[in-house]
């Protein structure tokens, strides 16, 4: 389990040192480090939440028909299930809908309320979506249908939806610096949960403890990359630390019980596991799986959809490896990549489940924003995903395209959009003009390190200091580490594109260290090995590693390994 709130006295010098170089003084600090639910900004100060939360209760006093409708992502599935096994705790029995990203599409339309309604609902909660569906909203009204929006996505529209209640602390008239803005879907949902509960025991009635509810809460901020302000923190600390003894038997399923016996659940595990599992059935076809999962109260039953979901992501797998390989041979054979302001890249047949995956990967191959589009179901539309790079901020600059769109959303980091295929080209031009005139190093991402550390430094003290940050994201990234004067003692390549290095200390040939880079053959300006292997020999001070620091489990045993990003001689 992880230290709640250690000193500093029990952080090794290495990992004081990036805190005081990203965070600051040393209460900023021991803020980082809190746990204290109580220190949490006052939930109940976002816009209609307590009207929300009224309507709610009316509907449960009056028996009447409630639903959720939720996006089809991590943060929306999740978003779903939280409120779900919220509902079950008050033994009402609700339904949940999601969309199909192919067929319905984002968000919430004017057709999904009339099928709601038809079903005799008389109240409408969406998660994670809501907040530029304007017409929706509006058949909504038409129909006596009470429509609450809770989201955490920009409010871009000229208007807010006319609906019953909105609950996001990114609506227009939320303060600016509100310390809940940073808030994801499901951490909305959570807060949307806590004022019912607040209400309902106003009224003398009995509630349990939603506290277990943080597990939703910590695997939908981690997965959809919301900023880990102290704030998330200390939700997703207690989300992960609740994992280890999860009575969910959806949420149980994604970890066997050696890894809910360690310590810690290591943040990264929801980052490159449980998010892109859950994410696979939404990017291929029907979400419902990942959803019937996570509200699951059967290990049997839990352990078939979690199967299902690893059939389905390494089809997505496979998938996205050809359209990324396409998409970068495209950029490639267009030229001129050192002066590129944003990789754009279009492709009909292109699958458009996993073209936000392949633009995130773009931009780790070419260091700047990216944005894939391939053809929507609607004749003569195409659609896209764009992923920034640097600090720049991406919606902005999109907002400025906004003319060309048939629709358009998402946040600083990300967004999606649509638009007439012949608009094409005309927003190629305006958005390399747009770049044109921001600084480079605001949009472009630069190799970079949190510190250099000796190779003796590297120990397991060192990872277990290191282990005290988690969990680790947006905001509170894994730190990269500079090493000099290491020579590479012998490589070994993995499936022909994943390499494991053995390292020593030129100084001192006793300090080893071992490394592995995944997808690293034939990555844009990645050296081969045996280049490397060759060319130090040229080199008298060896070569220099930049790596992010884990620890290898196999077979009962445990080493320090090296993430390799970058080696340069």
């Amino acid at each position: 389990m992880l230290q709640e709130n250690p000193n500093n006295n029990s952080l090794h010098p290495v990992i004081l040192k990036i805190l005081e170089q990203r965070i600051g003084d040393k209460e900023q600090i021991n803020n980082f480090f809190s746990w204290d639910l109580k220190s949490l900004p006052d939930f109940s100060q976002l816009k209609d939440i307590n009207n929300a939360s009224l309507r709610i209760i009316r509907a449960i006093n009056d028996n009447e028909k409630i639903a959720i409708y939720g996006d089809y992502d991590v943060d929306g599935t999740t978003s779903c299930a939280l409120f779900y096994h919220f509902f079950q705790l008050l033994n009402i029995e609700v339904e949940l809908i999601q969309p199909s990203r192919f067929i319905e599409g984002y968000g919430i339309h004017p057709k999904a309320i009339e099928d709601v309604h038809a079903k005799g609902i008389a109240l409408l909660i969406t998660v994670d979506c809501g907040i530029t569906n304007s017409a929706a909203a509006e058949r909504a009204l038409e129909l006596g249908l009470d429509l609450i929006i809770t989201d955490h996505h920009k409010d871009a529209l000229p208007e807010m939806p006319k609906a019953y209640a909105i609950v996001n602390p990114s609506r227009r008239d939320e303060p600016k610096d509100s310390p809940l803005k940073d808030l994801a879907g499901v951490a909305v949902a959570f807060a949307v949960c806590i004022q019912v509960r607040k209400n309902l025991l106003l009224e003398e009635k009995s509630v349990p403890s939603i506290y277990p509810l943080l597990q939703f809460v910590a695997i939908g901020t981690i997965c959809d990359l919301v900023q880990l302000t102290p704030m998330n923190l200390k939700l997703v600390r207690h989300g992960l630390r609740l994992i280890q003894t999860t009575t969910y038997a959806g949420i149980k399923s994604f970890f066997p019980p050696e890894e809910r016996n360690q310590k810690y659940i290591p943040s990264q595990k929801l980052s490159f596991n449980v998010g892109p599992l859950i994410n696979s059935k939404g990017r291929l076809d029907h979400p419902e799986k990942a959803l019937a999962l996570l509200i699951s109260d059967d290990s049997t039953i839990a352990y078939e959809h979690f199967s299902h979901l690893e059939i389905c992501n390494n089809e997505r797998k496979f998938i996205q490896s050809n359209v990324y390989k396409e998409a970068k041979e495209q950029i490639i054979s267009n030229g001129n990549i050192e002066s590129n302001n944003i990789s754009i890249v279009y492709k009909p047949d292109w699958h458009e489940g996993v073209i936000g995956i392949v633009a995130s990967k773009l931009v780790d191959c070419f260091k700047v924003p990216a944005i894939v589009f391939t053809n929507s179901s609607e004749d003569g539309v195409i659609k896209a995903s764009a992923r920034t790079a640097g600090n720049l901020n991406i919606f902005d600059c999109l907002a400025q395209c906004n003319d060309l769109f048939t629709k358009f959303g998402g946040h600083k980091a990300a967004a999606g959009l649509s638009m007439p295929k012949e608009n094409l080209s005309a927003f190629i031009t305006k958005m390399n003009k747009c770049l044109q005139e921001i600084p480079l190093i605001k949009r472009k991402t630069e190799l970079s390190f949190d510190i250099e550390v000796a190779a003796s430094e590297i120990t397991p003290n060192l990872l277990r200091s290191l282990e005290k940050m988690e969990p680790f994201g947006n905001g509170n990234n894994m730190p990269i580490f500079k090493v000099t004067n290491i020579k590479l003692d012998s490589y070994k390549l993995l499936k022909d594109i994943h390499v494991r290095w053995e390292f020593s200390d030129i100084n001192n040939s006793s300090t080893k260290l071992k490394g592995i880079s995944f997808n690293y053959v034939g990555e844009w300006e990645k050296i081969h090995p045996e280049e490397i292997y060759q060319d130090q020999k040229q080199s008298i001070n060896g070569i220099t590693l930049y790596f992010e620091l884990s620890v290898n489990r196999w077979k009962g045993r445990e080493y320090i390994q090296l993430m390799i990003k970058h080696i340069e001689y």
